[in-house]
């Protein structure tokens, strides 16, 4: 672990550490209300294939490996649900619920 001093102006150290996951997926789940296309809106499955992921991710025993987080927009709102995947830098269009077996086959490659 090493210690960053942040710009003088936040007079403060941050605690730096090696990523404890070996892959991330941030999956879109924004939402919006005002009619315009969102992954995270009813019936785009942004959140279900969020929530299925997480789930898959327990139910392999990967818990504490790969990590899945929501995230904001992806401004792919068309073509989502959005998802992405780091390291590796693997961005996924279109995907949904169904398509969980190969996200996790990605995330454990």
């Amino acid at each position: 672990m090493s210690r960053t001093l942040l710009p003088a102006r936040y007079n403060l150290f941050v605690d730096t550490k090696p990523v404890p996951y070996k892959k991330t997926a941030f999956v879109c789940t924004n939402s919006r209300d005002d009619g315009r296309v969102a992954c995270g809106n009813p019936g785009r499955g942004g959140l279900e294939l969020y929530e299925s992921l997480k789930h898959a991710v327990k139910e392999k025993g990967l818990k504490g490996k790969v990590r899945v987080v929501r995230s904001g927009c992806l401004d792919l709102c068309a073509q989502g649900p959005n998802a992405f995947i780091c390291p590796g830098n693997e961005w996924l269009s279109g995907v949904a619920a169904a398509d969980v077996p190969e996200i996790i086959k990605k995330l454990t490659a």
